[in-house]
């Protein structure tokens, strides 16, 4: 029985650790195309980005969502795997340089509200990571 416990747990470590490579890859691949390729499957529209959530703040709730679920996945994997990949300060420099890189990539446009949500998913994710290793530890 341990024995199946311990092959389920590899094999939830190892699918984590794919979803979060293949994640990075997503993210490099949409920020990096030259338009937007979740609108063209959505609407039929490079040019027309899709807001997950209606809310004031646009479509700059994407990049929160995406950001934060990218940290924790890279929380996750970094149990197992440390590597410059899941390191915190990569994936927050990531972040800024992806959303500046928007500046030359054509049919795209830099937008600091696009920039603060990036750094805002980053941090929240390390803030609630850090509460709870202090909530276990006190």
């Amino acid at each position: 029985m341990y024995y199946i416990k311990l092959i389920m747990k590899n094999t939830i470590f190892k699918f984590t650790d794919y979803v979060y490579y293949f994640s990075l890859v997503v993210l490099l691949i949409l920020y990096l195309f030259p338009g937007s390729l979740v609108g063209y499957f959505l609407y039929g529209n490079l040019g027309q980005q899709p807001n997950l959530i209606n809310n004031p703040f646009g479509t700059s709730i994407n990049h929160l969502i995406f950001f934060s679920y990218i940290t924790t996945l890279a929380i996750i994997v970094r149990l197992r795997i440390k590597n410059i990949f899941t390191n915190y300060i990569v994936i927050l420099f990531l972040s800024c340089v992806l959303e500046i890189l928007h500046l030359i990539v054509p049919n795209r446009a830099f937008e600091l509200n696009d920039l603060i949500a990036n750094i805002a998913g980053v941090v929240l994710v390390l803030l609630i990571n850090s509460f709870i290793k202090w909530k276990k530890h006190s």
